[in-house]
């Protein structure tokens, strides 16, 4: 029995489907917070399981008989509260006999203690002590977060403006990552590998020649050199940086293939009805 924590989320729903092209139902449990927002998991055969990060006690019975989990990491934002959740779910795992845990962490997390990464070092440093069998993906930020329906008003306004400097981005689709943790789920050789997951580099130079090849109208990219608000202006001063430079093969040998090119990543946005669900 495979079972997929926080199935409800974008990734964690993708992640089932690609189970299901796998394995068959009666092989994969679903566990949520709330079970009519996978009632069409449940329709497909997939067990549903009440499982919640803030309420351990639930984590036990929802992890029972699972020979492997995929522990999706918590959207919680505060890294203390998230590294307890995490904790939490590991201990139940322990004691429900899980046998393997995958567990969905980010880029850095195995050296880098505080920032973006705390929580995930902490459920790395748990993860190995509790002496379960286990796996880390380490994921990039998802492509989703650049690559978005919003690319269209750049089209039709014939510019993209952007803070990064003309640094490269090494971003991952969600359906990526699913895919390759799907693999991880179902096939032999992953247990106690660490994986630091990128996809191809790009840059916004090159996602405007994408955008004028794909729409057939020109769009010229246009540094910007104001801070963006918020946590744009953080992630851009990231990338200025090169943090998001890092290039791995990781992820092309656990999927058997490249990494989804940007031209395709882009005309799948630019396509209606193409998006994936939403959630975290």
């Amino acid at each position: 029995m495979i079972v997929v924590s926080a199935a409800s989320g974008a990734l964690g729903r993708l992640v089932v489907d690609r189970l299901l092209e796998r394995c068959s139902a009666d092989q994969v449990a679903a566990a949520v917070r709330d079970a009519t927002k996978v009632a069409d998991l449940a329709v497909r055969g997939v067990a549903i399981r009440i499982g919640e990060y803030d309420v351990p006690t639930t984590l036990r019975t929802a992890f029972e008989g699972a020979d492997r989990l995929l522990l999706i990491s918590s959207p919680e934002l505060d890294p203390v509260r998230r590294a307890a959740q995490h904790r939490a779910a590991i201990d139940a795992a322990r004691d429900a006999g899980v046998g393997s845990i995958v567990y969905t962490s980010f880029l850095g997390a195995g050296t880098q203690a505080g920032g973006v990464t705390a929580a995930h070092h902490a459920t790395e440093r748990h993860l190995a002590a509790s002496g379960l069998s286990h796996t880390v993906l380490r994921h990039p930020f998802y492509s989703e977060a650049f690559l978005n329906p919003g690319l269209r008003d750049a089209i039709a306004s014939g510019e993209l403006a952007d803070g990064t400097g003309g640094h490269g981005i090494n971003t991952a689709l969600r359906r990526d990552l699913a895919e390759a943790a799907a693999r991880v789920l179902t096939e032999d050789g992953h247990h106690g590998r660490a994986y630091d997951f990128t996809g191809g580099l790009w840059t916004y130079e090159e996602l405007a020649d994408s955008l004028s090849r794909l729409s057939g109208r020109p769009v010229v990219r246009r540094a910007r050199t104001d801070r963006a608000p918020g946590a744009q202006g953080w992630l851009e001063e990231q990338i200025r940086s090169g943090a998001l430079e890092q290039q791995t093969g990781d992820l092309p040998r656990v999927l058997g293939r490249p990494a989804t090119p940007l031209d395709e990543a882009v005309a799948a946005v630019l396509t209606p009805h193409s998006q994936e669900p939403s959630g975290a």
